[in-house]
């Protein structure tokens, strides 16, 4: 096993995840007013929501699969689905929801881009969050060729264990992805660089869920009265 491997896929993410979490707490403990998404709605509605709603549905439904699928022993779901069936699940599902992140991404792309109201008042770090979610992305979906071309399932149950002996601290984690195709390489270098940019960035908005909307009351709007004159009588 060589030493990049080993950096990679088993130093690399506990680098990741601690600027991960220290970054987001300075953050908001220092600079807390720089806590938010940075919305340019106001800028430009035009194509806004629909880019941003097909993004943010693709990407909360793949998170979510990866979530679940690579940290899910696989002595849990074995006696339900096999190794291989739950393969061919994840490709559909994610190759779906891929598709859909794909097209709302694409158009908040292009939005920054060509907007000259959205451009002017972005950074440079709004455009590379973007450019590498794209690219992250586009890794993704090209796994799911790659994946068919073995559909036992191997590789997956590969890539969950290294998932899970990263997430449970235990050694070894960088042997499982020693024989991986370099598209997984590429995906979850990747996947663990945009954890550790994201205090950095309007990333850190993944925290502030707005769950609380969901039970606010609505706001009442009264029309405006016309103004009294008391000096005629």
């Amino acid at each position: 096993m060589n030493y990049l491997n080993t950096f990679l896929f088993q130093i690399y993410p506990y680098l990741a995840l601690a600027v991960f979490a220290i970054g987001c707490w300075a953050r908001f403990d220092l600079d807390p007013y720089t806590w938010r998404s940075g919305s340019s709605q106001m800028l430009s509605g035009k194509w806004m929501r629909f880019g941003s709603n097909w993004f943010h549905v693709g990407v909360l439904a793949i998170l979510g699969g990866h979530f679940v699928g690579l940290l899910t022993p696989h002595w849990v779901y074995s006696p339900f689905i096999s190794a291989s069936s739950k393969q061919l699940l994840a490709m559909v599902a994610g190759g779906l929801f891929g598709v859909v992140c794909l097209v709302g991404m694409t158009v908040l792309l292009l939005r920054r881009l060509f907007n000259p109201r959205v451009r002017a008042t972005g950074g440079g770090r709004d455009l590379l969050v973007l450019v590498l979610l794209y690219a992250q992305l586009c890794l993704g979906l090209s796994s799911i060729y790659i994946s068919a071309g073995h559909l036992d399932g191997g590789q997956m149950i590969l890539l969950g264990e290294w998932a899970q002996h990263i997430a449970s601290f235990r050694g070894g984690a960088a042997s499982y992805m020693v024989g991986a195709h370099w598209i997984f390489k590429a995906h979850v270098t990747l996947g663990m660089t945009l954890i550790l940019i994201v205090p950095f960035t309007r990333l850190v908005h993944v925290w502030s869920m707005p769950i609380a909307y969901l039970r606010r009351p609505f706001q009442v709007v009264r029309r405006r009265q016309p103004a009294v004159d008391y000096t005629r009588r």
